[in-house]
């Protein structure tokens, strides 16, 4: 199966190969072996060096393609953003395994190769990210042995505590916002292109967030407001993201959302609701670009403003997915270390190709794949662990458009034996013994996916009011309408197949099912006569055909009134002409508009119409 919807193409300008060919030369030529740790030391960092300039160059260039309005390589510099880690590191990897074959049988070598390494990074800022590189090249080495490698920082984030320095910008407010403080927030990314009606949009901005305060009952308590001294760019879009603060010591979001049209930038939203800021930095969309390196600051600061969102989240959403993944694995550690809580198999119905686990009150679901499907799947011919995994990381790398959870995918992992209900430790090392096994009192895995946790559709249905579920259905078919828009296709429309958040937006998380929407071939059977028994021409064709009006039969939805919502509300994705002109529109390489807040957020010029917030959501 082909996978052109996530093709890689490098936009560094650099010959990684050819580069590493020479490196790894003096190394292989290398006198002696205190020599060739030596080099290989310093290859590391120098490479670490390369990628860490590429991706600090990437923010500008993003800011840049938003003020040309150059959407095409807004939408490669965030697929450029989330694979250029992984792409230095499995490029370097095998190169030095073939100069220096001992890295792979001799561990010593490796803290060997650390006693020169970690003194060349002390005191950097990017110590914690440099350290986690060298793992990942250890990790990239061992690739195909049962070497765990631990994921830590040797820069724990305390004691960088002395780079840290507000990375915001403060501006006090006498109980309202002026339109004089919304102007200088305008100006902190310091645009080339000017805005199409600064002074307008300042005086809207002041009167929507002075009319949502009135509504809330927060008339007068605003005592400043805190900005990012910087530009969040990602897709088609830019924000400025900052927090009201109160007098009695609250914050709330506020984040103003900025487009860019022929007659110059103009301000599409504010966002000042928690839910808001939720949906904005969802790890179910690509990651923003953000015109500070201070990513700790950043982190810290995005937490203030949503304090519910795991902090490794808040890492990955700014780009740096790599330090997130080791703030996650060290949360799944202290909430373990807290609850006493062991991982059981995960709520809902178990799944044909993988096996879900989570502790009862973790904020995370983790995953291992089969060894083979059980006998509920459907998909003929299994393709093997390799290709199901090689979708989780398609899903990682492309823009999920907010409707598909991100995976964070750990290789050559140990975890504590006694973290493990029995029960689903016999599962695990039965049914997925290919890549699940016992070391002493740990339990070793050759891979773990780990997504946000989530509630199936259906166990949510199952004790939802009636708004709450309907709110999910609507939300169901705008989640299959993105993902569409993204070239993704999820075959097995199943609603077992998508979870639920706290705020009733729908995501897509499993995807053993998913095709290239490009390649599926859209057929109907409504135009065909009643009574006839013909075996239908599409029948007979290879690859995946999909038949539209099926879809609301395939979700499998008991409720008959949530059925007939669908229809009244997405009638169009049991149509062929929708799905025809969304797979035209992928293949004359349109980047699609995606909608990433709701429509009554807008700013809306003509009297700014659209009414306020309700009175209390925005604390």
């Amino acid at each position: 199966m082909s996978h052109a919807w996530t093709q890689q193409k490098s936009s560094s300008g650099r010959d990684l190969d050819r580069d590493l060919r020479a490196a790894t030369r003096k190394i292989r030529d290398a006198g002696d072996e205190a020599d060739r740790v030596r080099l290989t030391a310093r290859l590391i960092l120098d490479e670490f060096n390369a990628y860490y300039a590429e991706s600090r160059d990437m923010p500008a260039r993003a800011q840049l393609a938003f003020e040309q309005r150059d959407h095409p390589e807004s939408i490669e510099l965030s697929r450029r953003r989330i694979s250029v880690y992984s792409e230095y590191i499995d490029t370097l990897g095998p190169h030095l395994k073939d100069a220096f074959p001992d890295l792979v049988d001799r561990e010593t070598l490796w803290d060997a190769i650390e006693a020169h390494y970690v003194p060349e990074i002390h005191g950097r800022y990017e110590a914690d990210l440099a350290f986690a590189f060298v793992h990942s090249v250890r990790r990239r080495v061992y690739q195909g042995e049962w070497k765990p490698v631990a994921y830590e920082f040797g820069t724990p984030k305390e004691s960088a505590a002395r780079f840290l320095a507000p990375v915001h910008r403060t501006f006090p407010c006498a109980g309202r916002l002026g339109p004089a403080t919304v102007a200088e927030i305008l100006g902190i990314p310091g645009f080339k292109r000017r805005y199409r009606d600064l002074e307008g949009d300042a005086e809207r901005v002041a009167a929507r967030v002075n009319r949502e305060l009135e509504a809330a009952g927060e008339s007068d308590a605003l005592a400043g407001v805190d900005f990012i001294d910087a530009g969040f760019f990602r897709n088609r879009g830019a924000y400025l993201v900052g927090r009201m603060t109160f007098s009695d010591g609250g914050v709330a979001p506020f984040i103003i959302a900025l487009l860019n049209d022929n007659e110059g930038i103009f301000v599409d939203a504010v966002l000042c609701m928690e839910a808001d800021a939720h949906n904005i930095f969802s790890s179910t969309l690509a990651n923003f670009h953000v015109t500070s390196s201070k990513y700790h600051e950043l982190a810290d600061f995005l937490h203030t403003i949503m304090p519910k969102r795991p902090l490794g989240l808040h890492y990955s959403t700014i780009g740096f997915n790599h330090v997130g993944k080791v703030a996650v694995m060290n949360e799944l550690k202290e909430e373990i270390a807290s609850t006493g809580e062991v991982f059981e198999t995960a709520i809902g119905f178990r799944g044909t190709v993988a096996i879900g686990f989570s502790t009862p009150s973790s904020a995370y679901n983790l995953k291992v794949i089969r060894n083979k499907p059980t006998a509920q799947y459907k998909w003929g011919k299994f393709e093997g662990i390799p290709s199901v995994l090689q979708k989780y990381r398609r899903v990682h790398e492309i823009n999920r458009t907010g409707s598909m959870l991100d995976n964070i995918i750990y290789y050559n992992l140990k975890l504590d034996r006694d973290w493990f209900d029995q029960e689903l430790l016999d599962e695990l090392l039965t049914e997925a013994s290919d890549t699940v096994f016992l070391q002493d009192n740990a339990v070793v895995l050759k891979y773990l996916i780990v997504q946000r946790r989530m509630r199936p559709l259906p166990v949510f249905l199952e004790t939802a009011t009636p708004t709450e579920a309907e709110t999910a259905i609507i939300n169901l078919g705008h989640c299959i309408k993105n993902n569409a828009a993204a070239n993704i296709f999820n075959k097995d429309l199943d609603a077992r197949n998508y979870g639920v958040s706290r705020f009733l937006k729908v995501f897509l998380y499993d995807y053993d099912a998913l095709e290239p929407f490009t390649e599926v071939k859209i057929r109907t059977n409504s135009d065909r006569i009643d009574g006839e028994e013909d075996v239908p021409d599409w029948f007979y064709e290879d690859g995946v055909v999909f038949l539209p009006e099926e879809i609301e039969a395939g979700l499998m939805i008991t409720d008959r009134s949530l059925r007939r919502l669908f229809r009244e509300v997405h009638g169009d994705l049991l149509t062929t002409a929708y799905w025809e002109r969304i797979q035209r529109d992928l293949q004359q390489g349109k980047v699609p508009s995606v909608r990433t807040y709701p429509e009554d957020r807008e700013l809306r010029v003509d009297g700014d119409s659209v009414n306020g917030l309700a009175a209390g959501a925005i604390r």
